[in-house]
């Protein structure tokens, strides 16, 4: 039948299109159904790829506004500014590319995108259905022999009393086509998102305050890496508002009025715009959930170490499920889930996915890489802990990059010597962490660390200093 499959995936964000890549592989039939005008979901449309692509151009407005000290003849530093509309010009450039990219890689793996929203609709004798409305209002039956893979994602949430209009009050959705710089910008939440979007605000000339209801930036990460981030966001001129609730959030003709409640006082002030980013929701909406049967938590898709549901034969992956505890919504990781399942589904001999070694990025500038346990963590978790800590500034590759902001720490146990956790923030953070991935997966200790050669000069011999640093004998410090 034109409309039977092995896999039908529903979603085509980094979870659902690797695995549906990963499935054809194996030598499977796969359907992929995804709403959206293009494949790639949040990360390559919405998130990861478009917010890093925006980074990327402050980045380079820095260097252009700091031309003397580099050297540029012909630039007035003082003088350049940020064009918005070739910006996004390079930037929709960019993510389009890549979408396309995906599309050619269907078509090399034979998967059929069923342009569309799909609805679960039960188990028929020996295979389970979805229902698909197309874009043109008509619907279709597709039915898939071996499994449902549930891939839908997650969205932008806000919280009780503001309410979003997406012009004054946005979210992330927002922000990353904004077609002008604000005079001045307040940010609820200083996770990943929001962090990031000050990061990118801030370089382009906007006034930015950053407002966090926890007691510091970043509360995810360690102690040591939120008050460096603080540190260095309030040298750049930013303002941060920590252990802060914003209790009231009116949008007008010109801006938006904001009331924050602080520990021993409220304040009120006006922005031009304030970006909601505190944290994300599961899509399940309309999937039809309630109708099979699946198991929810609080929208959230229940699904075991394997990513199976409660309903036999339909299985979830990425930012839409829940595993009764913490889970990371990240591409990468979504990504990992994909192959994982496609893989058992195909008949693999496959091992559960150890979250404890998920490399961590944060964008923002600094950039922040963390894997592994914090110091808190370890300590709590009953770990005699030792730990090693290097400062970017010590580096000639960091002095030449103009970037000695941050440092690397490495978490390590006494007895043992072995790796707990490694936290950097400074320049490639986000780079450098993945030694420090690979480090825990292979469970390594640190005098073997101590004992791997880096190149010099490179900024990934600040691991190894702060190895050396974590026995007691950093050499350049």
């Amino acid at each position: 039948m034109a409309n039977a499959y092995d896999i039908v995936v529903i979603g085509a964000g980094t979870g659902g299109y690797v695995a549906a890549i990963r499935a054809a592989q194996l030598g499977l039939k796969v359907a992929v159904v995804e709403r959206q005008k293009a494949l790639g979901g949040t990360c390559l449309i919405w998130g990861c790829i478009p917010t890093k692509a925006l980074l990327e151009h402050a980045h380079a407005l820095k260097v252009a506004q700091a031309a003397k000290e580099w050297g540029l003849t012909g630039i007035d530093g003082a003088a350049v500014s940020i064009d918005m509309p070739a910006v996004h010009a390079r930037k929709d450039k960019m993510v389009s590319g890549l979408t396309g990219g995906i599309e050619m890689l269907f078509k090399k793996n034979n998967i059929d995108w069923i342009k569309g929203s799909a609805r679960l609709t039960g188990k028929q004798p020996g295979k389970h259905s979805v229902e698909v409305t197309l874009e043109g209002g008509s619907t279709q039956a597709v039915s898939a022999a071996k499994e449902i893979i549930v891939a839908t994602g997650s969205t932008p949430r806000s919280v009780p009393g503001i309410e979003v209009d997406r012009k004054k009050i946005i979210f992330s959705d927002e922000a990353i086509h904004l077609p002008y710089v604000p005079k001045s910008i307040a940010i609820m939440g200083s996770g990943a998102v929001g962090v990031e979007f000050a990061s990118i605000f801030k370089s382009y000339g906007s006034e930015v305050t950053v407002i966090e209801l926890l007691p510091r930036l970043v509360p995810g990460e360690d102690e040591t890496v939120s008050a460096e981030l603080e540190r260095t966001f309030k040298k750049r001129g930013m303002k941060v508002l920590t252990g802060s609730k914003v209790t009231s959030a009116k949008a007008g003709a010109k801006g938006v009025d904001i009331e924050v409640e602080t520990a021993d006082k409220s304040q009120k002030s006006s922005y031009d715009l304030l970006l909601v980013a505190t944290g994300r929701g599961p899509v399940t909406e309309g999937l039809g959930a309630e109708a099979v049967g699946l198991e929810l938590d609080r929208g959230y898709v229940v699904v075991d170490s394997m990513f199976q549901t409660n309903v036999p034969g339909i299985s979830a992956i990425g930012d839409v499920i829940t595993m009764g505890g913490p889970h990371y919504q990240l591409a990468h990781v979504s990504s990992m889930e994909g192959i994982v399942l496609a893989e058992r589904i195909a008949g693999h001999a496959v091992q559960p996915i150890n979250y404890d070694h998920v490399p961590r990025c944060t964008y923002s500038d600094p950039e922040i890489g963390s894997v592994g346990l914090t110091e808190a963590q370890a300590k709590e978790q009953g770990h005699d802990v030792r730990v090693g800590t290097f400062p970017f500034r010590a580096l000639a590759r960091a002095r030449m990059a103009g970037e000695t902001d941050g440092f690397v720490k490495i978490v390590a146990e006494k007895k043992y010597d072995e790796i707990l956790g490694v936290h950097i923030i400074g320049p490639r953070a986000t780079e450098l962490v993945a030694e420090a991935v690979m480090a825990l997966r292979m469970e390594v200790t640190v005098e073997e660390l101590v004992r791997t050669i880096h190149a010099h000069p490179t900024m990934s011999e600040a691991v190894g200093e702060a190895a050396h640093a974590a026995h007691g004998a950093a050499i350049h410090l």
